[in-house]
């Protein structure tokens, strides 16, 4: 029996073409990027349903075992060092069965984008380049590329052409540019196509950030018009 969705759902229109399935950071939950869908959908833009799940409750250790949502435990200060690893795993399976959620919906995994913010966006790399059936997109700010080094063992066929949008603020105290920029060099070595957009900002997101991110979006919506 599948089990029953935990978040929040947005249409922009009354048939859906396309699915935006967005996760939220830690400590945070699915309504965290809910007021951001009338800031950026445009008017030119088919009908879209976006999906905001909350990450399940449970003891960080950073933050002293203090019970929140989250993607994944974070074990120490050195995220890309010490990394829960079963908990990546755990997340990137609910993906691919949000994922499998949108098709049986009529929406096919070439027209789902997967977003994420901060572990959210660890998240939304490490499960799309691993999903076994093409992607329309993945966008990842403010994060890094978990696990990296076992990407290239373990990434789909399916999605090696996937584009990628990573954005990043010059000023983030909690996940350093320069980590973002070791994963987007990363996975370009690996030969994805990855867009890198970076703002003097910190562990947050601009209003620019959000009209790039919506040019962007523009276009992977244009190039899958009939």
């Amino acid at each position: 029996m599948a089990q029953a969705f935990d978040g929040i759902e947005l249409t922009t229109g009354d048939t859906p073409a396309w699915a935006v399935i967005w996760l939220h950071g830690l400590g945070a939950d699915g309504h965290d990027f809910e007021p951001i869908v009338p800031q950026f959908a445009r008017r030119d833009w088919p009908a879209i349903r976006f999906v905001f799940p909350h990450a399940p409750i449970r003891p960080v250790t950073i933050n002293n075992g203090v019970r929140m949502r989250a993607w994944y435990d974070i074990l120490g200060l050195e995220i890309a060092q010490r990394q829960d690893v079963d908990g990546i795993y755990a997340s990137v399976k609910a993906v691919d069965a949000l994922i499998a959620r949108e098709a049986a919906r009529g929406i096919p995994s070439e027209r789902v984008i997967l977003a994420g913010f901060s572990q959210g966006g660890a998240i939304v790399l490490a499960a799309g380049v691993r999903h076994a059936r093409p992607l329309g997109g993945i966008v990842a700010l403010s994060t890094y590329l978990p696990m990296a080094e076992r990407t290239d063992a373990e990434r789909s066929e399916a999605n090696r052409a996937v584009p990628i949008f990573m954005g990043h603020g010059t000023q983030d105290p909690v996940v350093g540019v320069a980590l973002g920029q070791m994963s987007r060099d990363y996975l370009a070595n690996l030969g994805y196509r990855v867009d890198w957009f970076d703002y003097p900002m910190p562990h947050s997101v601009s209003p620019k950030e959000i009209t790039d991110l919506g040019d962007w979006l523009g276009e992977r919506f244009a190039a899958a018009a009939p």
